[in-house]
């Protein structure tokens, strides 16, 4: 009941001119809107409430207009079909999708997209709202799809084919495989679920064959890492150019405190700088369409350089430029140089107040779901005479904050039965009884195996998890990042099992830590610790008594060892320091 309470909320019904008319937030269908559209509606509700808009001179802060096609109309849509027994089998993801776009959705649903699509041109994001991402401590951050569409076709019964296309592949991802390991990590049933789509206007500027916004953000009313000056309860601001997918899927942004906004991430040289920086942005495709792949997320998007940015003047507000003669970083792109993307113009020479905007809308929401947030918006400038910032509040979700005080030694992290230390960890408290470890065999590691390195993990979790172990995870770069060339592309739900993971880097792969991605915040929802182990920096993971353990399971690229006694991992959330503690050596011998 109290999940119907928070999700079968006042929203006016749709009526047929949703985006021209006088509601903003309508629904299709009588029955519940899903966790993604509930906590948006909570928030509508808190700006009102808690946000002064005066204090952002430039800034319109507005929840783009959207409406949401309730869980009755899934439920019908699956029924008529007969597609629970196809969707809740073992079948391929592809083979799921196909049967769920040869399937019809309810004839009054149909009726209203066709309402819909014939007063809409601009681009459309559909987006999953699930009943169990309404879950207060197992918020399904990237778990199910998301397909945005041009929707500019001159021929409105194409924009209605493409806008149907879209929601059943997120009906279908409900029950794509990571979803379904998602759900079994959640000790709930794929029965339990249900979703509701979201039917949204997306932010952003047309250029020429592209849209897309001028910022992309995520914000975390908690930060997990330290740097600078930032205290954690002050939070963190990822920020990027394009479609959030970057900051995500990828795990790229530039990271600031938004109570310092002026203070640049910690970095060697500007060299490194310049190097981990942003270097490509997402889109929404508007010009030739692409080939024919309606299971695909990113059928209608696109990537661009930051050429292409630059060329459609999108870099002016958002970029600095490097002066090797001086060897600084100027605000703007007034001068020729090689680009950083890191929102300089806005954040240190207070184009717009976007850290003060972004401050408030984390505290409205803490007051809105009484719980430190993550949040995502988008902002893009709309030029005139007088140009304005829209910013566009996507998503809040709940964040899960240990308070355990953990107190850990400096004799702790060097001590003999030290496995793995850091100074960068997220996450606070003790997790005992993990008796299984599988880690990513360094002397094998290439960046180009990283796929069959996700597609391995993947398949011992699964195992490990129907066998109730939890285990501690170790691996090369960034974890969850889409890019196989900054870390280990795997989903979270391929790890889910794990209760300790760690990112080590190498010299071939020694990439920054992403603090925006999807993947980032489950980890935290499920109270993993996440340890970050720096080539050639402090910290270290003791290799050899890994190998000498005896192999449950390997391959040429990973490794699976069980032991005797468990490990024992101890984090301090206060100071960011974390340690794994093998057993005593007469408890751990194999």
């Amino acid at each position: 009941m109290a999940q119907e309470r928070s999700t079968r909320l006042d929203v006016p019904r749709f009526d047929r001119r949703v985006f021209g008319g006088h509601e903003r937030f309508t629904a299709i269908g009588s029955g519940l809107c899903g966790g993604k559209a509930s906590g948006l509606l909570r928030m509508r509700d808190a700006l009102d409430a808690y946000l002064d808009a005066s204090r952002f001179p430039g800034i319109d802060i507005v929840i783009p207009t959207l409406t949401v096609i309730t869980t009755e109309l899934f439920d019908r849509f699956m029924a008529d079909n007969d597609l629970y027994g196809l969707a809740r089998s073992d079948a391929p993801d592809a083979h799921i999708a196909l049967a769920f776009q040869q399937a019809d959705l309810p004839a009054e649903l149909v009726g209203d997209l066709s309402a819909l699509i014939r007063q809409v041109h601009s681009p459309l994001a559909i987006r999953s709202s699930s009943l169990l991402e309404d879950a207060l401590y197992r918020p399904f951050a990237g778990v199910y799809e998301t397909k945005m569409i041009p929707n500019n076709q001159p021929d409105p019964n194409i924009r209605f084919r493409k806008l149907v296309e879209a929601i059943k592949f997120v009906y279908a991802s409900t029950f794509f495989a990571d979803a379904k390991r998602y759900i079994r990590a959640t000790e709930h049933a794929v029965e339990d679920e249900k979703m509701a789509v979201i039917i949204q206007e997306v932010v952003g500027r047309r250029h020429r064959a592209r849209f897309y916004p001028d910022v992309a953000g995520v914000a975390r009313s908690y930060s997990f890492y330290r740097f600078g000056g930032a205290r954690p309860e002050e939070g963190v601001l990822s920020l990027a150019l394009g479609l959030g997918k970057t900051i995500v899927d990828e795990g790229v942004a530039w990271n600031v405190s938004p109570a310092h906004p002026k203070a640049s991430p910690p970095y060697a040289s500007i060299d490194e700088l310049l190097d981990q920086g942003q270097t490509a942005f997402w889109a929404v495709n508007m010009g030739q369409p692409p080939a024919y792949d309606p299971i695909a997320e990113t059928e209608y998007l696109v990537k661009g350089t930051l050429e292409d940015a630059e060329a459609d003047g999108a870099l002016r507000h958002v970029a600095a430029t490097f002066d090797p003669r001086s060897e600084r970083l100027s605000p703007g792109v007034g001068v020729k140089g090689p680009r950083l993307v890191n929102f300089a113009p806005i954040l240190v020479l207070d184009e717009w107040p976007l850290a003060a905007a972004v401050r408030e809308l984390l505290a409205a929401s803490e007051r809105s779901l009484d719980a430190v947030v993550e949040i995502e918006f988008a902002a893009t400038v709309e030029n005139g005479p007088d140009p304005r910032l829209r910013l566009g509040f996507l998503q809040v979700r709940p964040m899960v904050v240990s308070s355990a005080v953990v107190d850990l030694a400096d004799a702790d992290l060097t001590g003999p039965d030290a496995l793995v230390a850091s100074n960068a960890v997220m996450g606070n408290g003790v997790v005992t009884g993990l008796a299984d470890v599988v880690y990513v065999r360094p002397e094998c590691f290439e960046a180009r195996q990283t796929p069959a390195i996700a597609a391995e993990l993947a398949a011992l979790n699964t195992t490990l998890v129907a066998e109730s172990r939890p285990y501690l995870l170790i691996g090369f770069g960034r974890w969850g990042s889409s890019d196989p060339w900054l870390g280990i592309p795997a989903t979270w739900g391929q790890v889910a099992g794990a209760r300790a993971i760690v990112e080590a880097t190498l010299p071939a792969m020694n990439v920054e830590l992403s603090q925006g991605s999807h993947f980032f915040h489950n980890i935290s929802s499920f109270e993993v610790s996440y340890f970050c182990v720096r080539h050639g920096l402090d910290g270290h993971i003791d290799w050899a008594w890994l190998d000498a353990q005896p192999a449950e399971r390997e391959t040429a690229l990973v490794r699976h060892v069980r032991l005797a006694s468990p490990l024992t991992v101890k984090v301090d959330g206060r100071s960011g320091r974390g340690v794994v503690l093998t057993p005593p050596a007469d408890e751990g011998a194999p």
